[in-house]
């Protein structure tokens, strides 16, 4: 019995210790978990129900190319993202206060990477996509998080009508 005991509390131990380093994120190995993306943004969406998709380019003249989005509440869309510049881009979406707090971080640790179902983080060149359901009227905001973007105007928005 003390021995099914010890094995019990070891295990729960090593469990406890193991939530807690998923709960710190990965900022030692460059990338992070941004808090989940929640109901005022919307949520990852199924790719099985896209309705359309949305054509979005990033360049190094720090802008979004459409900047402005219009989509209905409860629609599901593929954002492909292309970056066209020569360094890094991303697009994350969120509220405005959101980005703007996430911003700040990044911006005292430049090397975090994005990783989750609101973001895509692309190096020159590259392409990827966010398929997303916007389920509530109202204006959900994207930027790009690298250091110096977001602060230069490589912003935009998505309007849930």
């Amino acid at each position: 019995m003390k021995g099914t005991l010890l094995r019990t509390s070891f295990a729960a131990l090593a469990l406890m210790l193991s939530g807690a380093a998923l709960a710190a994120g990965d900022h030692a190995h460059g990338s992070h978990a941004q808090p989940a993306a929640a109901a005022p943004i919307g949520t990852p969406g199924d790719p099985a129900r896209v309705t359309r998709t949305v054509e979005i380019d990033m360049n190094d003249a720090m802008r979004f190319s459409p900047a402005t989005i219009d989509v209905k509440a409860g629609e599901t869309v593929r954002l492909n993202v292309h970056n066209s510049g020569k360094i890094r881009h991303e697009l994350v979406l969120g509220t405005d206060a959101d980005l703007q707090a996430h911003y700040a971080m990044m911006m005292k640790d430049p090397g975090m990477r994005h990783e989750e179902p609101n973001a895509v983080s692309l190096e020159a060149g590259k392409s990827g996509q966010i398929v997303w359901r916007f389920d509530k009227a109202g204006t959900v905001s994207f930027g790009c998080l690298e250091p110096g973007h977001y602060a230069a105007g490589m912003k935009g928005s998505v309007s849930v009508l």
